[in-house]
């Protein structure tokens, strides 16, 4: 390998053992052991099936709302928004881990927190939580598991 400005002989990158390092092999290996460590296991079909339908009632409940010029207006924060509700509702009213919640999402679960502490500050205005209350009473309707008695 050679310098381009003055043409001297540049050696290859080396440990400290002196053996030769190849950049690009080093690289590659650092990428995949990050996408391995991030998504060890992959998302359960129905814990995935569960995130979606409760964005979808997020959307649906938002947009029967009157937050339909703001949503329009802002479109990537409003998105975030909805995940955000999603997220929340999928983890204190229908009970799922963090873990689980953001390989729904394909989040991470420390994304997960951030969304449940964003959304708890948020319920402190009486229209949000009417919203927020209300779409937790449907996805808990929407996904019982039959734990009462019909006796």
């Amino acid at each position: 390998m050679s310098d381009r400005r003055s043409g001297a002989q540049v050696p290859p990158p080396a440990d400290g053992n002196g053996r030769r390092i190849d950049v690009d092999t080093v690289e590659e290996r650092s990428i995949d052991r990050r996408l391995r460590s991030r998504h060890r296991i992959p998302p359960d079909p129905a814990c995935e099936h569960r995130c979606r339908t409760v964005r979808s009632l997020t959307v649906e409940m938002l947009a029967l709302s009157a937050d339909r010029v703001r949503l329009r207006r802002d479109r990537r924060e409003s998105a975030c928004k909805v995940r955000q509700i999603a997220m929340y509702v999928c983890h204190v009213a229908l009970r799922m881990p963090m873990r689980d919640v953001g390989l729904g999402f394909g989040r991470d679960r420390t994304t997960v927190s951030h969304a449940c502490n964003v959304v708890e500050d948020r319920r402190d205005e009486p229209h949000f939580d009417a919203l927020v209350s209300a779409i937790e009473r449907v996805a808990t309707l929407v996904f019982a598991t039959g734990e009462r008695d019909d006796a």
